[in-house]
């Protein structure tokens, strides 16, 4: 069997390791517009060495953004901003993928601005508070009912996506990561609490997985099946997300993706492990792990490293870790120290916290 340190070739894509940088909301898309900056490029090159670095989630429209100085991928200023990041990290040796995501109903009319009101299949609002602007004191309200999607606006939001694809493509990133998880718009669809449609896009299964799947078709169509994934995170229950028939909903959508796609991404909820396996042994591309069998297993560590020899996972993504260890699958493969990370400079700030986390041999 592999190990998390053998190579592995996606479709388009010859990876060295099997050790992901999983997605990180940083928050500091300082540059204009929410564009990428410098500061970032560095970033994600310190990174480089593993084996795919999937980025921070960029909303694909600006009615999608959820939260503060979050980077936008739907104009050209913004993908020409990201232009010197894959650059620096092609130049170190990596790969990266965009991740897009679409916060659907988890946002507020004073985020968004220009008159926007955040988008969703049904008029649920989403449980808890957002942070509405970027200045201090920080201000937070709650989450308003959002609109409710019309087909139209379902049409339009598939086509911001394949839009925003190819912006990714033309920023050179080597592919795209579609966030279908964590209480975002497509899990939206998916969950049973937030879709109370009785339209083609809700009321039964097949209606909850639709937009998922038709936005997986568009986005392949644009960039290729072999530059696109998709995470997703089943039986999440981020900001109030419920999903009936839980196990049915995704192994039956598996049953029907598209099975040439880069790989498939899981961002493993605790309790969920029987289901990870099911999907498993249902999807027959490369799969990607962000293990959590347990809450004790957060966040995700050199405990999983044997799911790779185990056959669960093909990929192991580690998020949390990479914040503090630039240099992780070193690290991990020489059994070294792990720095740990401060969770009080993981968003927004500068450089503390984010580009001052020393590689090993540079600590030393």
């Amino acid at each position: 069997m592999p190990t998390p340190f053998d190579p592995i070739d996606l479709p388009a894509l010859r990876l060295p390791n099997r050790i992901a940088m999983a997605p990180l909301t940083r928050r500091r898309a300082y540059g204009e517009g929410l564009s990428a900056t410098a500061m970032m490029a560095e970033y994600y090159a310190q990174r480089a060495s593993a084996g795919l670095i999937v980025s921070e989630c960029l909303q694909p429209e600006p009615v999608g953004q959820g939260y503060t100085d979050t980077p936008g991928l739907h104009d050209e200023r913004q993908a020409l901003s990201w232009r010197p990041v894959t650059r620096r990290v092609h130049e170190a040796g990596g790969r990266i993928f965009a991740q897009l995501m679409h916060a659907g109903r988890n946002s507020h009319p004073e985020l968004l601005g220009a008159g926007l009101h955040p988008l969703a299949p049904s008029p649920v609002a989403a449980e808890g508070d957002v942070r509405v602007h970027g200045g201090e004191p920080a201000v937070r309200k709650p989450y308003p009912v959002p609109t409710e999607m019309t087909c139209d606006d379902i049409a339009a939001t598939v086509s911001a996506f394949a839009d925003s694809a190819a912006l990714a493509m033309d920023a050179g990133f080597d592919g795209v990561e579609l966030h279908g998880g964590y209480g975002y718009l497509i899990q939206q669809f998916l969950s049973s609490s937030a879709n109370l449609r009785t339209d083609r896009y809700g009321g039964s299964l097949e209606g909850r997985r639709r937009f998922v799947l038709e936005l997986v078709d568009a986005v392949a169509d644009r960039i290729g099946p072999q530059h696109l994934a998709l995470r997703l995170s089943p039986g999440c229950p981020a900001f109030g997300i419920v999903e009936d028939d839980l196990d049915d909903l995704y192994l039956g959508l598996i049953d029907r993706l598209r099975p040439d796609l880069a790989y498939l991404h899981l961002f493993e909820f605790p309790g969920h492990r029987d289901l990870t396996a099911g999907m498993r042994r249902r999807w027959p591309g490369v799969l990607m792990l962000n293990p959590h069998e347990t809450h004790a297993d957060w966040p995700a560590g050199p405990r999983q490293l044997h799911l790779v020899e185990d056959g669960l996972a093909d990929i192991l993504s580690f998020g949390t870790l990479f914040v503090s260890n630039p240099d992780l699958v070193t690290r991990l493969r020489d059994g070294s120290p792990l720095a740990p990370a401060d969770e009080g400079t993981f968003y927004r700030g500068d450089h503390r916290g984010y580009t001052d986390y020393p590689a090993l041999a540079e600590a030393s």
